[in-house]
Order: C-alpha cells, then structure tokens, then sequence
C-alpha cells in the first residue's frame, strides 16, 4: 500500500448481500469504490467482473488475482480489512470465533451456529444458513 496512489475499500452488509445477490452486491461495491478513490482512477482492471457503466478503460481479467499485480494487491487488501473486521466482531458475538475463522464456515463456525443460533451478520440467503431459523442478537 506505500506505492499505491490512492486505496478504497467498500463492503456491504448481509441483507445488502441478501437483497441484490453476491455478484451484484460485489459489482456495486467496485463501482463505489472506483468513485471514492481520492485520485481519480484512468482505467481498471477487474478480476472477472465487468463493468459497463464506466467511462473509462476497464479490462476484465478471469483469474485476475493470478495475472495481475494489481489485482492480487487489491485481493490482499480485501482480505486484510474483511479479516480485521471479523476479528473486531469477537467481543460483540463472543463464543462465535470470528477472529479465527473470519468467516468462512468451518467446522468451530458451524459449531457456533448449531450451538448459539444464527447471528444477524449471517447472510440469509446462503446455505446453510437459509435452513436455520434460529437469530441471536449481540449481547
């Protein structure tokens, strides 16, 4: 990130996510991103997802993260602020592990959720949690 010019990061919420799907939820998030750049961006790279709306030079890459320099620093810095964030919801959903599986449903996740019920950070739409019925709250 020292070479970067500019850095912008945008994530959305699980009913966002739920509402729109995770493509659309994704391809909007790069649009927002793109906008908010402190210097405006001359052209994008995009890892698969294209991006008709801009006017500017956009090249849709598949496997991007493997081809490009820039994509894979971008796929790095997602992953950097999505972890940093699930660990930050530890103390909010205690019992839930977040801060170690960030996510992703492993086994201490699915435990987690069998033993405390779905939380509202989970997305409804994705198995298998659209078969739980059971919501926490955060403490």
């Amino acid at each position: 990130m020292k070479e970067a010019v500019a850095v912008s990061c945008i994530s959305y919420g699980p009913e966002k996510i739920d509402e729109l799907n995770i493509y659309e939820a994704t391809r909007q998030a790069m649009y927002e991103a793109i906008r908010t750049l402190s210097v405006p961006a001359e052209a994008v790279v995009a890892d698969a997802m294209k991006l008709p709306d801009l006017t500017i030079p956009v090249e849709s890459i598949i496997k991007g993260d493997s081809k490009s320099a820039n994509i894979a620093a971008a796929s790095i810095i997602a992953k950097v602020t999505r972890d940093r964030y699930m660990k930050s919801l530890d103390d909010e959903y205690p019992g839930y592990g977040f801060g170690i599986h960030k996510g992703y449903y492993t086994e201490l996740h699915k435990e987690a959720v069998e033993q405390q019920g779905v939380t509202p950070l989970h997305r409804k739409s994705f198995e298998p949690i659209k078969s739980i019925v059971r919501w926490v709250k955060p403490e």
